[in-house]
């Protein structure tokens, strides 16, 4: 019976002693070269490509004695038809790895989704509206997707995005011999759903507060991520990933780094009395230095506190405060009550502060005018318009 081995930086097909092919980068190159023996002679050549899911395809080929190998140099037969799955795979080898851990294993569930629904032999520039449609009601009923239950629009929304930005970036992409992956985006112009009134919860002041208070009796790392989150305006998990290094006490300032950043964007921001009082206390908790976490994991002190920890933090604390359980209230809300304190400010140093890509983000999606505000906007006009005697 034939074995296949996969693993990083190879991969094998056939049997040893008898039809055993290998293929595997060039270190200095990166082209793939493939490997098998003739007459008790090991040969290689180079199949002058980079792409690992065609070179497979060729090993096992070779392998199967379909087909020898096409060597580099050698007349070009017409490519196979795009499949679905090889375009997932050429995406997951060359994209995927630039990008954040988080968003690494997202797009590796939508891929196995989108493969499971539409089926790997399914060629991307046979996608239409219909199939389009299709995954939509079947998202909404929860026929389709890791957890087998029906999703709001807006993460149906997130999952087409990526569908199309997979099939946009292979229509600017071409292969080793210049063609084009792919000719056009076959769904391009479709419209996403959109969620009618998102859950947006902005945290109050009073809810703030209450928080602040149980923190004390609670794990000194949520109180100094309570008071960074409030204080900074940025995400948690940009919070709970900080290093001594990021820290600067002298200068009163701290650095972002791009890889916990949703943007991707590295930046540098001033901290409020409160958020250096608070770092100032972990400091004491923590003695660290270099790049020692500012919020170390309670297993590993070389490790930054875990997202789910973080988040039964919120959850106890939330308890504790006998806030009343609210969808949407969670460390986020932080975030926007920061853009909403800070509304009088001009929008290009609201998102410097805050580490936002652009200023229609911090329209559309964090900044809520309360009813404060709004009485005293009115009030502001009236001085304004009445003359003064």
């Amino acid at each position: 019976m034939a074995r296949t081995k996969r693993n990083r930086r190879s991969y094998s097909a056939g049997e040893w002693g008898r039809n055993r092919v290998r293929v595997f980068p060039d270190p200095k190159t990166g082209l793939i070269q493939i490997e098998w023996r003739e007459n008790g002679r090991r040969l290689s050549r180079s199949l002058g490509h980079r792409n690992w899911a065609r070179a497979k395809t060729q090993a096992d080929q070779f392998a199967a004695g379909f087909t020898g190998p096409k060597f580099h140099g050698e007349a070009t037969a017409e490519p196979e038809p795009l499949t679905l799955e090889t375009l997932f795979d050429i995406y997951r080898e060359e994209v995927t790895p630039a990008k954040a851990k988080r968003s690494r294993r997202y797009e590796r569930s939508a891929m196995a989704m989108f493969l499971k629904f539409f089926g790997r032999a399914r060629r991307p520039a046979t996608l239409s509206q219909r199939d389009w449609d299709r995954f939509i009601r079947a998202r909404r009923a929860g026929r389709v997707g890791p957890s087998g239950r029906p999703v709001s629009d807006r993460t149906i929304e997130y999952d087409l995005k990526f569908l199309a930005a997979v099939l946009n970036w292979a229509v600017r992409s071409r292969d080793e011999e210049g063609r084009l992956l792919l000719e056009s985006n076959p769904l391009k112009g479709l419209k996403t759903p959109k969620q009618k009134n998102p859950a947006r919860v902005l945290l109050t002041d009073a809810e703030y507060e209450a928080l602040l208070e149980v923190s004390k009796e609670m794990d000194w790392r949520f109180r100094v991520a309570l008071v960074l989150a409030h204080e900074t305006g940025h995400r948690i998990g940009a919070i709970r990933q900080l290093r001594w290094s990021d820290i600067d006490l002298e200068a009163r300032t701290i650095r972002w780094r791009a890889e916990h950043e949703k943007t991707g964007h590295e930046h540098r921001t001033p901290v409020t009395v409160e958020a250096l009082a608070a770092l100032e206390e972990a400091r004491r908790q923590n003695p660290g230095i270099g790049d020692a976490p500012v919020f170390p994991a309670p297993g590993d002190p070389t490790k930054s506190v875990s997202r789910s920890r973080a988040r039964t933090w919120w959850t106890t604390a939330q308890t504790r405060a006998r806030l009343e359980p609210k969808r949407g209230r969670g460390w986020h809300s932080l975030r926007r009550k920061f853009a909403s304190d800070l509304m009088n400010q001009p929008l290009k140093v609201l998102c410097e502060l805050g580490g936002w890509k652009t200023a229609q983000t911090v329209l559309q999606c964090y900044q809520r005018a309360d009813e404060d505000q709004l009485r005293q906007a009115l009030e502001d006009r009236r001085r304004v318009s009445i003359p003064a005697n």
